[in-house]
């Protein structure tokens, strides 16, 4: 079971990404902003996730500040849905979140 949720964890970490680039792509004004914001909001997100709440993070952080991380970053990504018009996408995505991270987090801290 714990293999299932983290993997769904990863795809719910791909699946941010997706939906900060296509708020990105919809919202830019012109061309060039919606490569920008299309390209560069998920790729400011992988870097945040990567340096703070990924498991091999290149800064540890304790577990409240990991959880922290992970609101801004499933936040945006939440916003992103309900900005474009998929406030349903939105709130199921927001849900999978809420649950899938309390399992995780849950099993992490009885395995250490």
């Amino acid at each position: 079971m714990r293999l299932v949720n983290e993997g769904l964890a990863f795809l719910l970490e791909l699946l941010a990404l997706a939906a900060l680039a296509y708020w990105g792509f919809a919202t830019g004004d012109g061309t060039t902003w919606k490569i920008v914001l299309g390209v560069g909001a998920p790729v400011l997100a992988a870097v945040v996730w990567g340096l703070f709440a990924a498991p091999r993070a290149t800064f540890g952080l304790p577990i409240a500040g990991i959880l922290v991380v992970k609101a801004i970053v499933f936040g945006a990504a939440v916003a992103a849905l309900v900005v474009t018009g998929n406030p349903v996408l939105a709130v199921i995505f927001a849900v999978l979140v809420v649950a899938n991270t309390t399992y995780v987090t849950a099993t992490r801290r009885r395995r250490t």
